[in-house]
């Protein structure tokens, strides 16, 4: 499918993200491989882009990553499961460890579980 076909379907077909998506990954992975590589990187990604068509999404892509690498660093994770975790003691990491590993028991067994009750201790 060329990049135009994929343009001029925008209006008629909601599936297009999926379909841009799937194009991307396809070509990203023949690019991969004909570098004799196993993991895609992001540089197969741009390169991809560039065969199909679509060059001027790589300045944004560019952007993104190198916004994404700088988050990674500064440990920037957005609103997470895990954000206060570092406000855990390790007591209290492994007090919450066991008491899931409790309730998954609990639930592998068939059995009730024990929800998490709140601290009676001021």
């Amino acid at each position: 499918m060329e990049p135009m076909d994929i343009v001029g379907k925008a209006k008629e077909d909601a599936s297009l993200p999926k379909e841009f998506i799937n194009l991307v990954s396809s070509e990203s992975n023949e690019v991969c491989n004909k570098e004799e590589k196993k993991t895609i990187a992001p540089e197969h990604v741009l390169k991809a882009l560039e065969v199909l068509g679509f060059g001027e999404y790589i300045q944004d892509v560019c952007a993104a990553y190198e916004q994404h690498k700088q988050e990674v660093t500064d440990g920037v994770r957005g609103s997470g499961k895990w954000n206060n975790v570092a406000e855990m003691t390790e007591e209290e990491a492994v007090a919450e460890q066991q008491r899931m590993f409790a309730e998954a028991r609990a639930r592998m067994q068939g059995g009730a579980t024990n929800q998490k009750q709140p601290d009676s201790d001021p």
